[in-house]
């Protein structure tokens, strides 16, 4: 059967649908134990932010297209993915100040599990040499929020989606579109992103874009390990060169601060990689998927801070690293789209709920990785850091 579709908001036709709960009962079809409930919340730096809840019968996650259809939050019985951010969100882009003096505003609405970063720009925010700040810490996508969403369920296939366009541009300025379609399916561990970055004005227009994906307590933790199939990696500065021997394992609350590894990751005959986040025990974790040759860059942030202030780490496919603009511009990792072109990434998440499912990812992830020994460099990349 085709699948029924639901306009929850649409701008141009002043469509907004406030709150909505969809199941087998609306669909008809033989699947069952889904649903996909949408409303808005209220109280503190939420009011206002809308929130679609999507439950597969198996795995839960949260779409927020308030926030550039962002992920909040998803869990699959005991395993929970996501991190206790300090701060207390979704929160609404009004109460974010992007362009703060400092230039890291951005980081008043940071409490997603998946947050796009671009996508004029993304990375360290850059000034002019006279001080004014010229792109603020990991760009704007994030918190704009989406002008059209759709529901799309197959009540057969069990087949559920979650649409949106999101604009970022401005008179006089870059002008790109985000498509997205979140896709999952009744009963399965894992969902699929789905992003087509197209530029709809008549001149070219600049692309950063980097997957800010952030895992944390209880699924982050004492012994934890990233398994990846390395082909480079380097520490992105002095501080990530002093944690170079432990770059894929995690210490206890309050260890260490920030640091950052900057990777060029290997792929399988289908140019597409992965990366796993187990737990100490090797009985949950988290992988992603995607193509090498949409995303070749890869960028791995640590924070293992107390817990109160945000024991997290970032997993971070992207098409360039997290760099102020200007230094990624002169080394080719800006992109830019001539009018009417777009480029397509796709992003799949699979939580991983037991021993067997974490040995087959890392299976995966070591059949990737083959013979080839990674080429580990002891200080930054002259070409990757900036330092």
């Amino acid at each position: 059967m085709a699948a029924k579709i639901w306009t929850l908001t649409d701008a141009d036709q002043d469509i907004c649908v406030d709150q909505i709960t969809l199941g087998p009962e609306n669909v008809g079809g033989t699947a069952r134990g889904y649903s996909v409930n949408k409303r808005t919340l209220r109280g503190g730096l939420r009011e206002g932010v809308e929130v679609i809840e999507v439950h597969n019968g198996r795995l839960r996650f949260v779409v927020v297209p308030t926030r550039g259809m962002g992920i909040w939050r998803a869990e699959m019985g005991g395993v929970q993915l996501g991190w206790r951010s300090p701060v207390k969100g979704p929160v609404h882009p009004k109460f974010v100040s992007l362009w703060e003096g400092n230039g890291v505003g951005w980081l008043g609405g940071f409490d997603e599990l998946l947050v796009r970063c671009g996508l004029e720009s993304n990375g360290a925010p850059e000034f002019s040499p006279q001080g004014a700040l010229l792109y603020p810490l990991h760009g704007r996508i994030a918190n704009m929020p989406a002008h059209q969403v759709e529901v799309a369920i197959d009540g057969e296939s069990g087949d559920i989606s979650i649409s949106g366009l999101v604009d970022e541009a401005r008179l006089f300025g870059n002008k790109l579109r985000l498509t997205t379609t979140i896709r999952t399916k009744a009963g399965e561990p894992n969902m699929t992103i789905t992003d087509v970055v197209s530029n709809p004005s008549g001149l070219p227009s600049e692309l950063e874009l980097l997957y800010h994906i952030n895992l944390g307590l209880p699924l982050l933790g004492p012994g934890s390990r990233l398994v990846a199939p390395v082909k480079k990696l380097a520490p992105r500065d002095a501080a990530a060169m002093t944690n170079l021997s432990q770059w894929n394992t995690y210490g206890v609350e309050g260890s260490i601060a920030e640091i950052v590894f900057y990777l060029e990751l290997l792929a399988g005959p289908a140019g597409r990689t992965q990366v796993l986040l187990r737990n100490a025990a090797g009985d949950q974790g988290v992988s992603i998927q995607w193509s090498q040759r949409q995303l070749p860059y890869f960028a791995l942030w640590k924070n293992l801070q107390a817990a109160g202030d945000g024991y997290v780490t970032g997993l971070e496919p992207a098409i360039n690293f997290p760099n102020p603009r200007s230094f990624e511009k002169r080394h080719g990792r800006v992109a830019v789209l001539k009018p009417g072109e777009s480029r397509t990434f796709e992003i799949a998440l699979e939580a991983l709920g037991d021993a067997i499912a974490v040995a087959a990812a890392e299976k995966t992830v070591a059949e990737m990785q083959g013979g080839a020994t990674p080429e580990i460099l002891a200080q930054p990349e002259a070409g990757w850091s900036p330092v």
